[in-house]
């Protein structure tokens, strides 16, 4: 199956953008089904697709920002195959809330557990979490130093590290008893959170939503409308800012240590370190987004924003050439309800959806963007995603593992290849296949 690199892919038709709300709620979703494309006649399973991939322009959540995709009359052509391997449901009872890869292991949070596969064979390995269920659900993963950090709705942030037996154990939560005992004795290290009501400025005062991870500088952001700064060497609360006026819903940090906020305010703001300062100072806000702001993702070179919100749309950020900072450059358009998820790897962008759909978009020539996959079989609104690549870099093919988790506690894993077919004169739309393991 071989599909022109610029496919025009974009809005579907007449779906009522979602309002910003201060903690979005969780998209609701009907109850039919969607089933992946069939692999056993060639003309049926490209019908079914072109119904997916060219979606109508008639309706745009932002008629002023210009669409990346783009159709030349030349350009490379590309193979692409998809596959669903396996189907995983560590809690069948719990949403799935977020996905995380660390070498060769996956890491899926569902409620307050954590559940460990192996990424390659599907393995499960093991299981940990807070015996209490009072922490809430887990929103985020990363890892620093040989441990790993998880976010919760009780405003926590849990520190885990690898035991001998291959387990894991809780070895304190942020901000540490030890941090806060040296803060709480002087008035000024309180703030107000609510009225009549003080806590230390070094916690935060409602869920933890987001985690990024930069030169053992660990950065979350919260519901609370801060962002907060960590020492990964000592586990220390060394800044805290007010980033937005409304819930921080996301978070990522480019290389040279800018750091991007998304929030249900709709603006994004950036925010970077100047030589010789000692905090972090907003350096630029961003404002297109039609409605809460829910991912953000970056390119490998950091010079690359992508930002997805309610309003549907993935608006595309790139770095003036004299500016420190990012100017919108365009949108891709195709998912017919809220954007909750994002992922960049390599020159392909992943997106997740309350349309139960993941979207595989690629990077071309001239600032273009094509659609050139979708993943469908979810039976309920896509909120996290993973993936790694499974190629060299070197290589001009693409061979990626995704991992896609949904809110009724499903992980699909998939395959997808893109492979160059220059010589190629037809064109033909690709073709999923389930292969699923269960």
């Amino acid at each position: 199956m071989r599909i022109p690199s610029w496919l025009d892919s974009c809005s579907s038709t007449a779906a009522t953008a979602l309002q910003s709300t201060k903690k979005p709620p969780i998209p609701s979703d009907d109850t039919s089904s969607s089933d992946s494309p069939s692999s056993t006649s060639r003309d049926t399973a490209c019908t079914s697709t072109t119904s997916s991939l060219h979606s109508n322009l008639s309706v745009q959540t932002h008629p002023s920002v210009p669409s990346l995709q783009k159709l030349p009359s030349r350009g490379t052509t590309y193979v692409v195959s998809q596959h669903c391997l396996a189907s995983l449901n560590p809690h069948p009872s719990h949403p799935l809330t977020c996905l995380a890869i660390h070498g060769d292991l996956l890491y899926a949070a569902s409620s307050h557990h954590i559940t460990v596969y192996d990424r390659r064979s599907c393995t499960h390995l093991r299981s940990f979490g807070s015996q209490r269920s009072s922490s809430g659900s887990t929103k985020a993963l990363a890892f620093c130093n040989g441990k790993v950090f998880t976010t919760h709705q009780d405003s926590k942030i849990r520190v885990w590290k690898l035991l001998e037996d291959k387990g894991y154990q809780m070895v304190t939560a942020l901000p540490t008893v030890n941090d806060r005992l040296r803060r709480f004795l002087l008035p000024k290290n309180y703030v107000a959170v609510r009225r009549h009501r003080k806590q230390l400025w070094i916690q935060h005062a409602d869920a933890v939503t987001g985690l990024a991870v930069n030169n053992n500088i660990i950065y979350s952001v919260s519901w609370d409308k801060s962002m907060k700064i960590w020492r990964a060497c000592d586990l220390r609360c060394v800044e805290s800012v007010k980033a937005h006026e409304d819930a921080v819903n996301a978070v990522v940090v480019s290389k040279d240590g800018t750091v991007y906020t998304g929030s249900a305010d709709k603006r994004i703001r950036v925010w970077s370190k100047q030589d010789g300062e000692k905090r972090h100072s907003l350096i630029a806000t961003l404002e297109k987004h039609k409605s809460a702001i829910n991912a953000l993702a970056l390119n490998e070179e950091g010079s690359v924003l992508f930002s997805g919100a309610c309003d549907r749309s993935i608006l595309v950020w790139e770095r003036e050439h004299s500016a420190n900072h990012m100017v919108v450059s365009g949108a891709l358009r195709g998912h017919e309800k809220a954007i909750l998820c994002l992922i960049n790897v390599r020159d392909l962008l992943l997106s997740g959806s309350a349309d139960r759909t993941v979207r595989i978009w690629k990077q071309g020539v001239q600032e273009s963007y094509c659609c050139v996959a979708v993943l469908m079989g979810h039976q309920k609104p896509v909120k996290s995603l993973a993936a790694v690549t499974e190629s060299e870099a070197s290589e001009p093919n693409s061979d990626v593992s995704v991992f896609s988790g949904s809110l009724d506690g499903e992980i699909r894993v998939w395959r997808v290849s893109l492979k160059e077919d220059v010589d190629a004169t037809s064109t033909t739309l690709p073709v999923g296949t389930d292969d699923r393991r269960r």
